[in-house]
């Protein structure tokens, strides 16, 4: 056996290895300095010198293995060990990582080969998609939908979307979707909200367009035009569900201009300057909790004011009621608190109504119960009523008008009803109109 092979044996399959890549690192250099015209010229001219070195490092290594069979080769062997030493040590510095050189070739890729990159595995959570932030959500409940202020059916609550509710979305993940509406900003579950065209329909049916006027004293008319009757002047701030177009065709067999929007006003359709309103599409929204007891709060508060309202009121109609005073004082009073300002004819059209109440099987048939019957005649229930009684300043033209239609005057007919007029047909009287 040569000595390459007691050495392969020695070493093993490291040994074995380090030969192999040794062979490789041979052959690519041959196939170089065969295929690049630039080497091969420059072993035209020192290819002896090149030759020369082979043969010499060849006749050495076979004169000293033919000096003395023991301690020649015992050497040599020394040699190798030491060689095979170091190139171990290298190779076990080469390890702390590579050292890219120039012209390292195929050496420098077998010595360190690529490493492999591993893909990070998938931590099993979605993430946030903002694919349709911007877009309609509605809610898809028939009562209430819990709203979370992370996505999981164990967030914390943080407000809550009722019926026909409608929103914008924001981000979806991992079946939930965050919205924003009104000021409540959560997530909610997709099993509970529509999107897409199953939005836009919600929305067409739970939706309304609705007119806010922009300045105050706008009036509403009961026809498209500057010369058409008013219903009423309205405030700023007023909000009037809009009538569409298809809805004014089928009511009214009509069509405006955009300088007139449709509106509803009460049951019937008013039409106001364009120019003077803010007309928007409204969805219902939802509340956060703060504004839930917010709310809450209020309608405790307005309850309470209300109650008292109530209990003052009786009490103004018990006090009124007590009142040892004639019919004829107390219609006064009452004409006194309803027209005072207006014409002589529109006081007694008031008394009038009052007598025609009393005629009305509708109605209680004495002055008095006619007056203080609930929710009938303001003044009577505020106790405005009893505080005029009370001054003892009723004027003459009041009592003179009392006069007149408890002795059945009556400028409106059989009328039993009154209001300010501008908002309704009628007979009018002074600054109302009778019906």
């Amino acid at each position: 056996m040569n000595k390459n092979g007691d050495h392969a044996k020695a070493g093993g399959p490291i040994t074995a290895y380090r030969h192999w890549r040794r062979r490789v690192a041979a052959l690519f250099l041959m196939l170089v300095l065969f295929c690049d015209p630039a080497v091969v010229k420059a072993a035209g001219t020192s290819g002896d010198e090149g030759n020369g070195r082979k043969e010499t490092a060849d006749s050495s290594w076979e004169e000293t293995a033919g000096e003395t069979e023991d301690g020649s080769r015992e050497e040599t062997g020394e040699t190798e060990d030491n060689a095979r030493e170091e190139t171990e040590e290298a190779e076990e510095k080469g390890k702390e990582g590579p050292s890219w050189n120039i012209g390292a070739g195929v050496a420098a890729l077998i010595d360190y080969p690529e490493e492999t990159v591993s893909e990070e595995e998938p931590s099993g959570e979605e993430e946030a998609s903002v694919e349709k932030a911007g877009e309609l959500v509605m809610v898809d409940v028939q009562d209430v939908l819990n709203v979370r202020r992370e996505p999981g059916g164990e967030a914390e609550i943080i407000g809550y979307l009722y019926a026909d509710c409608g929103g914008t979305v924001l981000e979806q993940k991992d079946g939930w979707t965050k919205l924003e509406s009104g000021n409540l900003t959560g997530w909610a579950s997709d099993d509970y909200l529509l999107f897409g065209e199953d939005a836009e329909k919600a929305a067409q049916d739970a939706g309304r367009v609705v007119a806010t006027t922009t300045t105050g004293a706008l009036r509403i008319r009961k026809e498209p035009s500057l010369e058409a009757g008013i219903y009423d002047l309205l405030e700023e701030g007023a909000e009037y569900e809009v009538v569409d177009s298809d809805q004014l065709a089928f009511s009214d067999g009509i069509e405006i201009s955009d300088e007139w929007v449709a509106v509803d006003y009460e049951g019937k359709t008013g039409f106001v300057s364009s120019e003077f309103v803010k007309v928007d599409f409204v969805l219902d929204h939802g509340e956060t909790l703060e504004e839930i007891e917010r709310r809450r709060e209020e309608e405790r508060r307005t309850a309470e004011e209300q109650k008292a309202k109530e209990q003052a009121r009786k009490q103004a109609i018990e006090k009124a009621m007590s009142y040892n005073v004639s019919d004829e004082t107390l219609l006064a009073a009452l004409i006194q608190c309803e027209a005072g300002s207006d014409v002589y004819e529109g006081q007694v059209a008031v008394g009038a109504v009052v007598m025609n109440r009393v005629l009305s099987s509708a109605y209680p048939n004495t002055i008095r119960d006619v007056i203080f019957a609930s929710g009938q005649f303001t003044p009577a229930g505020s106790g405005k009523l009893g505080r005029v009684i009370d001054s003892g300043n009723i004027w003459a033209s009041c009592i003179q008008a009392a006069k007149d239609a408890m002795a059945g005057v009556s400028p409106v007919g059989s009328a039993t009803r009154f209001r300010r007029a501008g908002n309704r047909d009628g007979i009018i009287v002074g600054q109302h109109v009778f019906w």
